[in-house]
């Protein structure tokens, strides 16, 4: 009896430090995350570029077998990819970093953390070490879009790029991943919060509430939009216009090789710049099975993502339709072949392990509160010397890279150390 007692109460101890540690924790990373202030900048141009372009062009087939050979073409390098959450992005990271250090060129990136003061506004003042009149070629870290101050960062040719997913599998991915960091979550009773959630949102639901905006049309708002508007209010469609507009290629999750085809036909790059591995993938029995009912309130629920995504789905396949069918069925296979070549020479297994099973530190991805669901890999000790580098590249989480890439990620990994006391 002492034994359950005494069980009893250190689970009540361990709840209470706990609990005591999130809310300290949260104060605490709040304010060191709030938005820097944004100081005035004389406007001084952006060069047209700062990077060494590439001397070498490259022959675009044209749609069919008849055109080939007809255009040539110079890799674009200044890139502005707007880093949506929980949609593949952090494997489109992985890809921009290695064409980025192949090229030479100069990164915007945030200062002391991994994103641009999210969610607040993109600021200039927020790139490290930024100056008026300085020249960089890519952004692509985790912002609230603010395409007026993007553009005073990077130059007036920049290709804009973006990704998309299926709103109720973003809701389900979002739910599971930042819900223990939205405070009105914890009042929701049972195991099963995501469903009891969507059974009657507003119920739960508070915009005012801290990190609310992960838990409702999660794209409209990181793309710069209110997105507590109704899904037929005239401001919804103009911001619909306004990032058709600005963007040149809106990419899929539910099609990412076809999505990186076409980035490649857009910038004019070779197959070799878009060899990937899925990165930051959840483990798939974390992942919760949308019932068709859950599945429709989950797109109700996001009624602007779903007409944000239907509106970018159709655009998508005119471009697939304009770049060839055929063509880009060849494009893809030969695209999964040269993947599945490299999984075979990179990855220890050919594939991704539990969090618990990677042998390297470097190589264990972030990991939400309470979970270790994100998957990782084990590169192969005998990798020969002519992969290695390409090797370890592709495998290394997003995190490491840009501590690679010489970010300073002080409050992240203050964040972490925090993370892993709240896991304990």
């Amino acid at each position: 009896m002492h034994g359950k007692q005494g069980r009893q109460w250190r689970s009540i101890c361990k709840g209470l430090i706990l609990g005591t540690l999130l809310t300290s924790s949260m104060i605490l990373l709040y304010c060191m995350s709030s938005p820097q202030i944004q100081f005035s900048f004389p406007e001084v141009p952006v060069p047209y570029s700062c990077a060494h372009r590439p001397a070498h062009g490259r022959t675009t087939p044209g749609a069919n077998s008849s055109q080939r050979g007809a255009e040539q073409c110079t890799p674009k390098v200044d890139i502005m990819f707007m880093k949506t959450h929980k949609t593949a992005s952090s494997t489109l990271l992985n890809i921009l970093f290695r064409f980025g250090e192949k090229h030479q060129l100069k990164f915007a990136f945030p200062d002391s953390r991994n994103d641009f003061f999210y969610p607040s506004f993109f600021h200039r003042s927020q790139v490290k070490d930024y100056r008026p009149g300085m020249c960089f070629n890519i952004i692509s870290n985790h912002m609230r879009f603010n395409a007026a101050e993007v553009s005073k960062v990077l130059p007036a040719d920049t290709s804009y790029i973006t990704i998309l997913r299926d709103p109720a599998e973003l809701f389900e991915s979002s739910f599971h991943y930042f819900g223990r960091l939205v405070p009105f979550t914890w009042k929701i009773p049972g195991d099963d919060k995501l469903g009891e959630f969507l059974r009657d949102p507003k119920l739960y639901f508070d915009p005012e509430g801290y990190n609310s905006n992960y838990l409702k049309n999660l794209l409209f708002f990181d793309f710069g939009y209110d997105n507590t508007l109704e899904p037929n209010d005239s401001r919804v469609d103009e911001g619909i216009r306004a990032i058709a507009k600005r963007f040149q290629l809106v990419m899929l999750v539910e099609h990412f090789e076809e999505s990186l085809i076409l980035l490649k036909d857009a910038l004019c790059w070779d197959m070799d710049d878009l060899l990937f591995f899925k990165l930051n993938a959840r483990k798939g029995s974390t992942v919760s099975k949308l019932t068709p009912e859950l599945r429709a309130r989950a797109l109700e629920w996001n009624g602007i993502d779903r007409k944000l995504y239907r509106h970018f789905n159709k655009t998508f396949w005119r471009k697939v339709d304009a770049y060839g069918r055929e063509r880009m069925a060849r494009d893809v296979a030969e695209l999964r072949r040269r993947n599945a070549e490299m999984a075979a020479i990179c990855i220890e297994g050919g594939g991704a392990v539990d969090a618990g099973n990677i042998q390297e530190t470097a190589m264990q991805p972030w990991q939400p509160i309470g979970e270790k669901s994100i998957m990782g890999y084990n590169m192969k000790k005998n990798v020969d010397k002519a992969h290695r580098k390409l090797c370890r590249k592709m495998l290394t989480p997003e995190l490491q890279y840009l501590t690679d890439l010489g970010v300073n990620l002080w409050i992240t990994k203050l964040w972490g150390h925090v993370r892993d006391i709240l896991n304990w």
